[in-house]
């Protein structure tokens, strides 16, 4: 069975601020691993979120294994993904 994929709004925020070919393709790719997205997935040290990489991009996901949602709180280059802010 496939997840249920939502946005968070400040993920989708730096989605628009994207070229649109780069955001397509994170669209695309996220819509096509929909069905087998935990192989995707990655866990995260100390922490119960994952990340999923998608070219030069982290996007960093909360799973819901019951509900089968998948939630994208946000995304960054992977040059600033892992700074703290």
């Amino acid at each position: 069975m496939a997840y249920k994929i939502r946005w968070d709004p400040i993920a989708r925020k730096f989605l628009r601020k994207l070229p649109k070919e780069i955001a397509s393709r994170i669209v695309i790719k996220v819509d096509s691993i929909k069905e087998n997205l935990e192989h995707y997935l990655e866990s995260l040290v100390d922490r119960k979120d994952y990340k999923l990489r998608i070219g030069d991009y982290r996007l960093f996901v909360d799973l819901d294994r019951n509900t089968k949602e998948a939630f994208i709180r946000t995304m960054r280059h992977r040059r600033d993904a892992y700074k703290k802010h």
